[in-house]
């Protein structure tokens, strides 16, 4: 048989089958699959993302054997398997979260005019998650307006804490998911827009002009989130793209539809714990975004030199001139030169050390 039309045209990371090797050439083309996705410890295959890689084991429709292995030693909130039921129990304490770090709201009033509270012990690169909590505005009370905002550091430690004056009138309070009364906006703690925008600005550039910023070597901070886009506009704040580390965005924490998780179910699903049950807190919102990024950024990948797609060394890898040397190769070698469309937050494991 032709070995262009061999079944053994199969990719070696999601395991789909081509008639031709062209196909399979074509599917490595455009798929970036790379050791930065979600694998299934049992049978190897690459996912997408980590609600495939649930689908895969634990969905209506999952890999029977791997399933199978998965019930007796898997973990179902990092997807990992152990090496017996004994090592899962042990695990899972370390794996679970939970929500006890309390509220802030009784040190509120007294942090919210003091401004950044940063005591220099967190590591560079250094790392904080942004919150807010948004008020209605407009003759329906449908613009958000920003009327409060939590930034903490990696070890949710409070670095500012304030309630905001929105410019504009605010029409709804969403008293029931905001917690935030009237009274609360009239007092002196309170902070103009303006105020908070320089702060919380002027902190995570730190003393890097925002034009200047870069991804490695600089000073400037990574900035952790859910939704960052629409936080850091309401609140008026441009900040580098590379920079930003939103958990409503990253590949691996989407649906497998590509749309986004609600920060509740990926708290429930990944952390083990559940948010925003009733009123909901900015602080409690920004722990969890930040064990969201520590957790996607110890997953231990093979380290590589050029890990992206985008990188020069990688351009030519898939390119349509090279289409007779890709045909000779092997799926296993196909792989081997497929690199990531996306930036693994792994990566910034690698500038801890920097």
């Amino acid at each position: 048989m032709d070995n262009s039309e061999s079944p053994r045209n199969k990719c070696a990371a999601c395991f789909r089958q081509f008639n031709k090797k062209e196909h399979l050439v074509d599917h490595m083309r455009t798929s970036f699959h790379s050791i930065h996705e979600p694998m299934c410890d049992v049978c190897g295959k690459h996912c997408r993302s980590f609600e495939s890689l649930r689908e895969h084991l634990i969905g209506p429709l999952p890999k029977v054997e791997c399933a199978r292995i998965f019930s007796a030693r898997g973990c179902n909130l990092c997807l990992t398997i152990l090496d017996s039921p004994n090592a899962v129990r042990g695990h899972r304490q370390t794996c679970q979260f939970s929500r006890g770090l309390g509220s802030p709201n009784d040190i509120l009033s007294r942090m919210s005019n003091l401004g950044i509270q940063d005591d220099g012990r967190t590591r560079a690169p250094q790392v904080f998650a942004l919150g807010c909590k948004m008020v209605g505005g407009g003759s329906d009370g449908s613009l958000d307006l920003c009327a409060r905002v939590c930034l903490i550091d990696e070890d949710n430690r409070i670095i500012f804490h304030t309630y905001v004056k929105p410019q504009i009138p605010i029409t709804n309070y969403r008293y029931e998911t905001t917690g935030i009364r009237p009274e609360y906006l009239r007092d002196s703690n309170v902070m103009q827009l303006r105020d908070v925008q320089k702060i919380i600005q002027d902190f995570l550039c730190n003393g890097e002009p925002i034009w200047k910023i870069r991804s490695k070597g600089g000073k400037a901070r990574i900035l952790v989130g859910h939704g960052l886009d629409h936080d850091l506009d309401c609140l008026g704040i441009e900040y580098p793209a590379h920079m930003i580390r939103d958990t409503a965005k990253y590949p691996p924490l989407m649906k497998t539809s590509k749309l986004s998780n609600s920060l509740k179910y990926l708290t429930q699903a990944y952390l083990g714990y559940d948010i925003q049950t009733g009123i909901q807190d900015p602080f409690q919102d920004c722990v969890a975004t930040m064990r969201l990024y520590k957790r996607m950024r110890n997953l231990a990948h093979k380290a590589e030199d050029y890990p992206m797609a985008t990188d020069a060394q990688n351009r030519n890898n898939f390119a349509s001139w090279r289409q007779n040397e890709l045909e000779r190769m092997t799926p296993d070698q196909l792989l081997a030169i497929s690199r990531s469309d996306y930036y693994c937050w792994c990566l910034d494991s690698n500038k801890m050390l920097d």
